[in-house]
């Protein structure tokens, strides 16, 4: 296969002696992005922003008068049918896990689904923006609220602000994409096409099958029709962000196998990727608001960097340069946080204060007085672009 990004060579030769098929699929995906968007994108590019802006909002409040006049690419994206798999209904049980289980479930986010998704080449395009540097806690915080949102009670209907704030992922990748495109600095022949379609399925994966493993470990608990309904969440979720069907996980069982095969196509992590985990990891304090410099530097060392290394595993904890300080602290530090867990959900039920979580969980998202807007980024890189 001679279109492998030259990065990948040694890993396709490993996956392909486990699942050739898998294999040939996911490094095919390197060197694709999201097709129907970026064509959306490029056709866009001429207009000015605000323009751009007030078309892409008019698409998602479904505004046909001002629509009809975009062009016809972009009115093909809000014209896509629905997948035939859908089915909001069974969405209900995971909505109910994931805000039961909610502070684990963003514990196991950021410590763990965070770090194997950026332990891959995805970190090569978060680096050259440089957003998760210059502006990361909010970028943490929107991750947050695009959860909150997706597991919202019909979040995912076509008017729900999780429906929107997925297919506004979808705009943003595709144009940091092209963004990223025309930088001289994007090693195409290396690496692919930035954002591929093969990194939102492994993503996907990650967010998914990955978070509810990282989460049980935190001493969440899901049925088994929970965990199905929570994946089917993410399904349509990633669907909606312009995963095509090819890499879209099928259920949990699907999204494992993807993870696994994903993980050793994927080269060891960078230098970028070293980069990205630790600033995710030194960035999680300030997303739940703790400020003080000493209080963000304990947290960070005793507990964050410990679970961190438990839930992502020795063998690429060692490569991302995760700090240990031993195996004893690092099972003692688990052991806090699922007691300091457990306390808290004996205190919820004897005090009857059940809606903690959910207030735990909007005070760590991104909700500002903008409400959602629609602004595209304008440049590669973060401190040169305009505010989006």
């Amino acid at each position: 296969m001679n279109a492998i990004p030259s990065a990948y060579t040694d890993g396709h030769i490993r996956a392909a002696a486990i699942d050739k098929t898998l294999a040939d699929i996911y490094v095919r995906h390197t060197r694709i992005g999201d097709p129907p968007m970026d064509a959306a994108i490029e056709d866009l590019a001429s207009l000015p922003r605000p323009e751009t802006s007030r078309f892409i909002k008019a698409g998602m409040d479904q505004d046909e008068s001002v629509l009809r006049d975009a062009p016809q690419s972009l009115r093909d994206i809000f014209a896509e049918p629905e997948p035939d798999w859908l089915d909001h209904d069974a969405f209900w049980p995971g909505i109910g896990a994931f805000q039961t289980n909610v502070v684990n479930v963003f514990a196991a986010f950021v410590a763990g689904t965070l770090i194997d998704g950026f332990s891959t080449l995805i970190s090569e395009s978060f680096v050259q923006t440089g957003r998760i540097f210059d502006d990361g806690v909010r970028r943490l915080r929107q991750n947050n609220r695009h959860q909150v949102e997706i597991f919202w009670p019909d979040g995912l209907q076509r008017y729900g602000d999780g429906w929107k704030l997925s297919v506004r992922i979808r705009f943003i990748h595709a144009q940091v994409r092209r963004l990223l495109s025309q930088s001289p600095d994007w090693d195409f022949m290396a690496h692919g096409t930035p954002i591929s379609a093969a990194h939102m399925g492994y993503s996907l994966a990650c967010f998914s099958a990955r978070t509810l493993k990282h989460a049980q470990t935190l001493g969440a608990e899901f049925s088994a029709q929970e965990r199905e309904s929570f994946c089917a969440v993410w399904r349509y979720a990633g669907h909606l962000m312009g995963v095509p069907a090819a890499v879209l996980y099928a259920d949990e069982a699907d999204a494992l196998r993807w993870y696994a095969i994903g993980s050793v196509c994927e080269p060891p992590p960078t230098a970028n990727a070293i980069i990205m985990a630790n600033a995710l990891i030194n960035s999680a304090p300030l997303v739940a608001g703790i400020q003080e410099p000493a209080e963000r530097a304990k947290l960070v060392k005793t507990t964050i960097y410990p679970v961190s290394r438990l839930l992502v595993g020795k063998e690429r904890a060692d490569a991302l340069r995760l700090p240990t300080d031993g195996m004893l602290k690092l099972r003692l530090a688990l052991l806090r946080f699922r007691l300091n867990n457990l306390l808290g959900r004996l205190a919820e039920k004897a005090t009857g204060s059940g809606g903690k979580n959910l207030i735990t969980a909007f005070g760590a998202s991104m909700y500002d007085d903008m409400g959602l807007t629609y602004d595209l980024p304008d440049h590669a890189r973060a401190e040169q672009s305009s505010r989006w």
